[in-house]
């Protein structure tokens, strides 16, 4: 079983820095793909950014320039987030999608990211 274990999140004012990761664990998987997603109050979850095992990356428009998602070898994934907005105060999630005897998708529990102006 994979566990997603997320990290970083925390307030900050409009136009600072803050750098999520996320780290996953367990035994025999493999992961194909990790991202991050983002959820604010009253509105859906959306994805935020999303990088393959190629390292091929895609981003939402709205943070494109500003996040910039990266992974380790060892499953990790970061998300460095600059020049932050109050609109990108969200919940965020970290999520994997690999194989472990079967395909399975995985959720970290969410890390809370709040921007002042």
């Amino acid at each position: 079983q994979v566990q997603l274990v997320e990290s970083g999140g925390g307030s900050v004012q409009a136009g600072g820095s803050l750098r999520l990761s996320c780290a996953a664990s367990g035994s025999a998987f493999t992961i194909h793909a990790m991202g991050w997603y983002r959820q604010a109050p009253g509105k859906q979850r959306e994805l935020v950014a999303h990088i393959a095992t190629g390292g091929n990356t895609v981003y939402a428009d709205s943070v494109k320039g500003r996040f910039t998602i990266s992974r380790d070898a060892k499953n990790t994934v970061y998300l460095q987030m600059t020049s932050l907005k109050p609109e990108d105060t969200a919940v965020y999630y970290c999520n994997a999608e690999g194989n472990y005897y079967s395909d399975f998708t995985a959720w970290g529990q969410g890390t809370q990211v709040t921007v002042s102006s």
